[in-house]
């Protein structure tokens, strides 16, 4: 059976969205995660789980579902995504949870297993979403510093320099205000007997090892927008000295020219 995991938006407004369908569907929310049961006749019914943080894990759902809980949760985004990002899984039905080479074990059907999961699931696709935003903020200012580095300036206008400097502060801003999304959850707290499988899950997705490659560059974000800002300063700083030098050439200039008249 088949199990994705989608991230569509910076957020979603979870109340909202539960308040939408729970006259359609059968809606459970767990603290501030919403699932929803996808009723298939005369078949396993599908689960999904949506996550306030712009993600959702979909289990036993076709693609044609999750395209239309793609355009049903719209409404309900903040900040959507110019592409979805999306994992692809498999899973079945074991003795013990398990998590390996992007296949599931589930131990049970219990909504609670699945949610244990898709925890995981969820922050993986949303760390996606995140690295992808630095692979394209990357792009557009890597020549930035190879400027600065072969003729002493950025060769962009103030306007130019004072819109980078807004794409690198929207970037760092938006991944630094949802970072605690890759913490462990509280969901764990309340249920500890799920936590082995959230952490197996977290380390077969390498989740740690990339939110410390996300904070790394970050950090080369956030030495981006200060050489970006000081460079601004520069410019600023230069205007003001060459508008001094232009008044005080000028003055000499009247001064000059009132002496001669005098003289004459």
């Amino acid at each position: 059976m088949d199990c994705s995991a989608h991230c569509t938006a910076y957020d979603y407004k979870i109340k909202s969205f539960f308040e939408s369908l729970r006259s359609r569907f059968t809606t459970t929310l767990y603290r501030d995660v919403l699932h929803l049961e996808i009723p298939h006749d005369g078949k396993a019914n599908g689960d999904v789980f949506f996550f306030p943080y712009g993600a959702f894990v979909a289990w036993n759902t076709a693609f044609e579902e999750i395209e239309s809980l793609i355009k049903e949760i719209e409404p309900y985004q903040e900040s959507p995504l110019k592409e979805v990002e999306s994992d692809d899984f498999t899973y079945d039905y074991g003795h013990d949870a398990n998590f390996t080479s992007d296949h599931i074990t589930l131990q049970d059907d219990r909504v609670l297993t699945k949610l244990a999961f898709s925890h995981a699931l969820a922050q993986s696709v949303k760390l996606g979403a995140f690295e992808i935003a630095i692979q394209e903020t990357f792009k557009t200012t890597k020549l930035l510093p190879e400027s600065l580095a072969k003729h002493g300036n950025i060769s962009l206008s103030r306007k130019e320099l004072r819109q980078k400097l807004g794409e690198l502060f929207v970037v760092r801003s938006s991944i630094n205000l949802h970072s605690d999304v890759l913490d462990t959850p509280e969901f764990y707290w309340e249920h500890p007997e799920f936590e082995d499988v959230y952490t197996m899950t977290a380390f077969e997705l390498d989740i740690h090892s990339r939110t410390e490659t996300l904070n790394q560059q970050l950090d080369v974000i956030h030495e981006l927008f200060d050489m970006l800002s000081n460079e601004l300063n520069h410019q600023h700083s230069s205007r003001l000295e060459w508008a001094i030098i232009i008044l005080i050439v000028v003055e000499v200039l009247i001064l000059l020219g009132h002496d001669i008249f005098s003289i004459i």
